[in-house]
């Protein structure tokens, strides 16, 4: 295949975390996919090095572990350039920026690149790859499908049966393990979180602002959000933050004051001189109201919301922060009582913002 636009051969890369898993995974998709299309007399495989080239242009498939990202940089192609990748099972990386930082070593020398990502979606919600198909880009499609989407003969009587018995005796899994939905793992605390684009024209008619400070300097961030919340139909939405760590309070000020012009800030109250030194810098801030098993109240009060709705690329801080908040774990594996207080920057300025909407104002 030519890249029309570019005027090249175009190659493959098929990428796995790990090099000792390609041959019994992708590269056997690879050889199972050429026979069943019936053209194998077209393409010559080999091992070592790991490979199919497509014998009419010389275009190839190419395999390869990320064992150590650095080596990447060195692969190459006799004709063309690396236009389509795939990366399978691709929850096994460290995160998004460990895939960005690969891709950017590969895409190189052409114009215009497709990458896929494969993977059985994690139980819990916080993995980042589930929280990373949610969020809506015009440059990405995302398609879902399970067992029930092939043809039954690639699959055979025993996976059915299998399947058909522990959808009758444990549906969960059965939800879980054949039809790839995010079950979760039960200690989640949010489970109202809707992530999706937030329009200018939204914004424009939010009438019921609502902005909140949580502070940090240096290992903590700077935390700032804006919201709106739709009293009637109990929703939330939240179209704007800062998150910022060695952020001074005069630094801090003037990106806050860029969104919320004269409006009221509720900040954290532990911290009085900040509120001081950010009101002389133009801000119409106040200290938040603390009280007793405030924290608690506060999250319970998320909690029962119809939606927290998050926009995820004006906020992706906050977006991560309310999808991976979960309960800790003690020792043995089970469910700690009471709200962890990590990682929580943005979800503690979010409580403060909304204080005089609970009915029980005990913010902490």
């Amino acid at each position: 295949m030519r890249d029309a636009a570019a005027g090249k051969i175009t190659n493959a890369l098929c990428l796995r975390r790990y090099g000792n898993t390609l041959r019994d995974s992708v590269y056997e998709q690879m050889q199972w996919a050429i026979d069943a299309l019936g053209v194998s007399h077209l393409w010559k495989g080999s091992v070592s090095p790991m490979r199919f080239t497509y014998l009419p242009t010389g275009q190839m498939i190419l395999f390869r572990g990320v064992d150590d990202a650095t080596k990447l940089k060195s692969v190459k192609v006799g004709k063309g350039y690396i236009k389509y990748t795939w990366v399978e099972e691709a929850n096994e990386f460290e995160g998004p920026e460990k895939l960005r930082s690969v891709l950017q070593s590969i895409m190189r020398g052409g114009e215009k690149f497709v990458c896929f990502y494969s993977f059985n979606p994690p139980k819990a919600a916080r993995n980042w790859v589930n929280q990373y198909v949610q969020i809506e880009r015009p440059d990405t499609l995302v398609h879902r499908s399970d067992y029930r989407t092939v043809p039954p003969q690639w699959l055979g009587e025993t996976f059915l049966a299998e399947a058909e018995h522990l959808a009758k005796v444990k549906p969960e899994a059965y939800r879980h393990e054949y039809l790839g939905e995010v079950t979760g793992t039960g200690g989640e605390v949010f489970t109202n979180i809707v992530l999706r684009k937030i329009s200018d024209n939204e914004i424009e008619v939010f009438d019921r602002l609502r902005r909140g400070i949580d502070w940090g300097y240096a290992a903590d961030p700077f935390a700032y959000n804006a919201l709106h919340y739709d009293k009637t139909r109990r929703r939330i939405y939240i179209y704007s933050e800062i998150h910022k760590v060695r952020l001074s309070n005069r630094a801090a000020a003037e990106m806050v004051k860029k969104e919320a012009g004269n409006g009221w800030i509720t900040c954290d109250s532990a911290e009085p001189k900040s509120i001081a030194e950010v009101s002389g810098y133009g801000l119409r801030v106040k200290g938040a109201r603390k009280g007793p098993d405030s924290v608690e109240y506060g999250i319970k009060w998320l909690q029962d919301l119809e939606a927290i709705i998050i926009d995820p690329d004006r906020c992706p801080e906050t977006a991560r922060e309310f999808g991976s908040y979960e309960l800790d774990r003690d020792k043995d594996g089970n469910f700690k009582a009471g709200f962890p207080d990590h990682d929580n920057h943005h979800i503690d300025a979010v409580r403060y913002a909304c204080e005089d909407d609970m009915k029980k104002v005990t913010i902490r």
